[in-house]
């Protein structure tokens, strides 16, 4: 615990260091006469070259938003190399910059639909993307356009991205045709 003053002694902050992070710290901190009574968060972030010596910050601060990732797999299609799929779909998310939550994993001796937890799941997290060993571990082995609607489709294996946003139609989109129609399914 710290006792700062401003230099004329009026008021009082105590503060408690609950974490320190690179970049900056969070703090416990109560002022003046409430200091037994009221305390509040202090999140400070210190910037690039403000106190290095003091925090160990040689290169500054390195605060970053890391979107969210979950991985798929099916152990009917895995088999025996469900730790290894695993692994692969962690190590992908890890050099891709995801921020990897949850692996989820399908056995469909349960009965349940293939993919509904794993939408419940994305939609419970925020994830931005869902990584799978391969195109194999979904019905068809093609990757669902309705899942590409919601977030982005990573594949390890070929190592393949099905966008959002820049996604060619799928099997299940309609196309639209050029005077505006619905045209049939999109096949290859």
């Amino acid at each position: 615990m710290a006792l700062s003053s401003d230099g004329t002694g009026a008021e009082m902050t105590w503060r408690t260091r609950i974490f320190k992070f690179t970049g900056g710290v969070f703090e416990l901190q109560s002022y003046g006469d409430e200091a037994e009574h009221y305390a509040g968060f202090y999140l400070e972030f210190l910037g690039f070259s403000e106190n290095d010596g003091e925090y160990g910050l040689s290169q500054g601060a390195n605060m970053r938003y890391k979107p969210t990732a979950l991985g798929y797999l099916r152990t009917d299609v895995s088999g025996m190399s469900k730790l290894w799929d695993e692994s692969q779909v962690r190590r992908l998310a890890a050099r891709l910059g995801y921020d990897f939550t949850d692996m989820v994993i399908y056995d469909p001796n349960t009965g349940r639909p293939p993919l509904a937890r794993l939408k419940a799941q994305v939609t419970r997290l925020h994830a931005e993307a869902v990584i799978v060993p391969s195109p194999e571990h979904f019905e068809g082995g093609q990757v669902p356009g309705s899942l590409v609607r919601q977030l982005d489709v990573i594949t390890v294996h070929p190592e393949q991205t099905y966008a959002r946003c820049s996604s060619p139609p799928l099997r299940d989109q309609p196309t639209i045709t050029a005077d505006g129609d619905r045209d049939r399914p999109w096949s290859p």
